[in-house]
């Protein structure tokens, strides 16, 4: 089918107009993310001055996306890598002159902040791989001199959480069995167990920060529970206080007071997002928020004070709407959205669940095309990961899929977080098996309930997501028409003996969920769609990025080779400047431009001309 009056490719997967914004610690500024000369780049405004926003940086490049405010205010620090290859470098620019200045001029290092406190101005704490690859050594960083001084050697952590004075007090260390144990760190050095869990726990457990005195430490965990719950763990006694928790969902997003260190406010994404306050003061404030707009609401930065916050309302059906709010007056005032020309053309996304062939429900959204809703030709998006999930907000995806005349059904299959430690344990080792009939079961579930025509399904999705889509045309062809994969892993054997080294130390723990390629050979070959290559026979789209460390080159093109050699070659797009992922706005374009001409191709949907 021609274009027909569908949404332009450039206003779905071209840069945002406004995104993350943020208010500085003395609450007199805001930033965020826009295009400058066509490229993401840092923009900033007083608080109390509408028109006088203006560029900071000046990216001609890959843009900018990662940022955070300096704790003096003066100065936004931001991260850029070169080309997708995940080996940041950490950038200081200051906000009245626009100087920009590289602190960390280290090739092949990757640099991550570690920690900040707003109570204390002159520095923060930053890791780097310099010494060995696998691990990151912390550092302190003075943003306004650029002086680095390592202040503690990495004794095999995945990472650290400092005190309020910005002293490390507690690691994270992964365990030969896929467990992982909470260490803090006595005043003479050593490190000491608080917390140790097996390999189901140990994706869930993570330290979040210290108390004002550093007498407690803030941890979310699974332990002893299904879903993971917010705890106070005494650091002398091991002693646990409940601080959130929900017997079905995860705790997600925390707010911590930076003045009195106490978290204020949590958020659990079930189907919609339920976000719940800690004091009565906070759901003052939520009831106040609530009037304002009907989205999910997101606290996305606070002043040092608390008494400023910059907050978001997302949306599946429209864009997010960002607003500063102040909480002495209850004022929110309207800042901007982040696609406004997206408002009112969007697809209603619709939650849905239903029962898997072995019992465990599951749940997921589906994305309407307008005005029909029966034996629709149908797009499976997989999402990536895969411990990660779908959430109801605006994906461009979904409703690029809905606006080309498509149902899209997004399914969050086992092994997707956010359901509790044992819904993503039942994904343990279950790539290419019950992962991927928790997706065959939600299109007959899409079939069984009228929405999709059997004969008219494609599938398509990114990392763990392209690999699905691999696995779908190497497992299941009669299933489907065709499938797009965008950097997906087609040899799981290769896959985990080229992980990044940064990610070394949590090597036992993806052994253990996927797979051990010393051991298990064998086992891992039989789910890799690359030797299952000659029953890959429907039409296929691979995109790969030439820079990604995650998912290597190799795992697309040595699938493609296979593919060509058997007769059924597949398109494939190959970018030079891109990671694990697309970045670029250009190379997002001319992707979506010849996937949804390939899903025409083969569905019979709506396309836009490339030429458009």
């Amino acid at each position: 089918m021609g274009a027909g009056n569908v949404i332009p490719r450039v206003d779905l997967f071209g840069n945002p107009e406004h995104t993350t914004p943020s208010i500085s610690p003395d609450g007199r500024w805001l930033a965020w993310v826009a295009p400058h000369e066509g490229v993401l780049n840092l923009w900033v405004r007083p608080v109390d001055t509408d028109g006088d926003a203006r560029p900071v940086t000046a990216d001609r490049d890959r843009g900018i996306r990662e940022y955070a405010w300096a704790p003096d205010s003066d100065h936004l620090l931001y991260l850029r890598d070169q080309g997708g290859d995940e080996n940041s470098r950490l950038y200081a620019v200051a906000v009245r002159s626009g100087e920009v200045r590289d602190l960390t001029p280290f090739d092949g290092v990757k640099a991550v902040v570690l920690a900040q406190d707003l109570e204390i101005t002159d520095r923060v704490l930053v890791g780097l791989n310099k010494t060995d690859p696998r691990l990151h050594d912390v550092y302190e960083l003075n943003v306004a001199t650029g002086d680095l001084v390592k202040v503690l050697d990495n004794p095999g952590f995945l990472g650290f959480v400092a005190d309020s004075r910005l002293n490390v007090r507690a690691g994270v260390r992964s365990d030969q069995d896929g467990g992982r144990t909470i260490m803090v760190r006595e005043v003479d050095g050593e490190w000491r167990p608080v917390l140790t869990v097996d390999m189901i726990d140990a994706p869930s457990t993570e330290p979040l920060g210290f108390d004002g005195d550093g007498r407690r430490l803030l941890v979310k965990t699974s332990a002893d529970v299904n879903a993971t719950r917010l705890v106070w763990i005494d650091v002398e006694s091991g002693e646990r206080e409940v601080v959130a928790d929900d017997p079905t969902y995860d705790v997600g997003s925390v707010l911590v007071d930076d003045s009195t260190k106490l978290p204020v406010l949590v958020s659990f994404q079930r189907d919609r997002l339920h976000t719940q306050a800690l004091t009565p003061e906070i759901q003052r404030d939520l009831d106040t928020l609530s009037a304002v707009d009907d989205g999910d609401l997101h606290v996305v930065s606070t002043d040092r004070a608390n008494n400023s916050w910059v907050v978001s309302f997302v949306h599946a059906d429209g864009p997010t709407a960002s607003y500063v709010y102040d909480r002495a007056t209850s004022r929110a005032q309207f800042l901007f959205h982040d696609r406004p020309r997206l408002a009112t053309r969007l697809n209603t996304v619709k939650p849905f669940s239903f029962t898997a062939r072995d019992g465990l429900e599951i749940h997921g959204y589906l994305t309407f095309p307008a005005g029909n809703a029966e034996k629709l030709p149908a797009v499976l998006l997989v999402h990536g990961g895969p411990g990660a999930r779908d959430t109801w907000r605006l994906n461009p995806e979904a409703q690029w899929l809905a606006d080309r005349g498509y149902l899209c059904i997004q399914v969050n299959f086992r092994g997707s977080t956010g359901y509790g430690k044992a819904f993503t344990a039942a994904g343990h080792r279950e790539w290419g098996a019950k992962m991927h009939d928790d997706l065959l079961d939600a299109l007959s579930f899409a079939v069984e309930s009228g929405y999709a025509d059997p004969d008219k399904i494609g599938i398509y999705g990114a990392s763990y997501g392209g690999y699905a889509a691999l696995a779908a045309a190497a497992f299941t062809p009669e299933v489907f028409r065709c499938a797009i994969s965008l950097c997906g892993p087609s040899n799981l054997e290769t896959l985990l003996r080229a992980i990044p080294p940064y990610w070394a130390p949590m090597t036992a723990q993806m052994y253990a969920q996927v797979g051990n390629p010393d051991t298990e050979p064998e086992f891992l070959r039989s789910r890799s769609p690359y030797f299952n290559a000659g029953t890959m026979t429907i039409p296929m789209l691979i995109a790969q990025g030439a820079n990604d460390v995650r998912v290597p080159q190799a795992e697309s093109d040595q699938i493609v080779a296979a593919l060509r050699d058997n007769g059924v070659p597949p398109e494939y797009l190959l970018f030079d400047d891109e990671g694990h992922g697309l970045e670029k706005p250009a190379n997002r374009l001319t992707f979506y431009a010849r996937a949804e001409r390939f899903l025409a191709e083969h569905l019979g949907g709506q396309y836009e001309p490339e030429s458009a």
